[in-house]
């Protein structure tokens, strides 16, 4: 198993949407960022980046590229998904929380979990999303921006085959791992 852990961090301002989980969330404010800005989706990336030792999601979707300008953070989460299956690895589960002083988000977290577990291939047990406030503390208390935190664990499908490295033995073939 290897554990991954994310952060991300975004400023709340004005005339922009505000995305969490690939869900447009009706408020005053919204993230600002070169792509949708969803802080949620971004934390999910570095952990799950992280924990293939894949970098972390500046490296894969720079800030600097037009091509990601205004782009949905959940078609990128879907490209991390193909690089984590391209390096043979898949996803054992996700936990994740984002820090916010408002909006209340609990409404709408089972369309968050649906689109994050659709865009993973993932079954809904293995995703935990939670909200919590700061009680008024600090830059996300004081409602100036939005902050997450993920972590997950990711197994390498070698170790799915057990002790049969060899993936092709059916039987006592001389590998000696029968």
């Amino acid at each position: 198993m290897r554990a991954g852990l994310g952060y991300d961090v975004h400023r709340l301002t004005e005339g922009r949407r505000l995305i969490l989980g690939g869900v447009e969330i009706p408020f005053e404010k919204g993230l600002l960022g070169h792509s949708d800005a969803d802080v949620l989706v971004h934390a999910i990336m570095d952990a799950l980046l992280g924990a293939a030792a894949l970098g972390d999601i500046g490296k894969h979707f720079p800030d600097t590229d037009p091509e990601f300008e205004g782009i949905s953070s959940i078609e990128l989460l879907r490209r991390v998904g193909v690089l984590l299956e391209e390096h043979h690895y898949v996803v054992e589960n996700i936990d994740a929380t984002v820090i916010a002083q408002r909006p209340k988000l609990r409404p709408f977290m089972p369309q968050m979990e649906a689109n994050i577990c659709e865009a993973l291939g993932i079954e809904r047990n293995q995703l935990n999303l939670k909200a919590t406030t700061e009680e008024g503390l600090g830059f996300t208390g004081r409602e100036e921006g939005m902050a997450a935190q993920a972590i997950c664990m990711l197994i390498p499908l070698l170790d799915l085959a057990g002790d049969d490295r060899n993936f092709g033995c059916g039987g006592c073939g001389g590998c000696g791992n029968c």
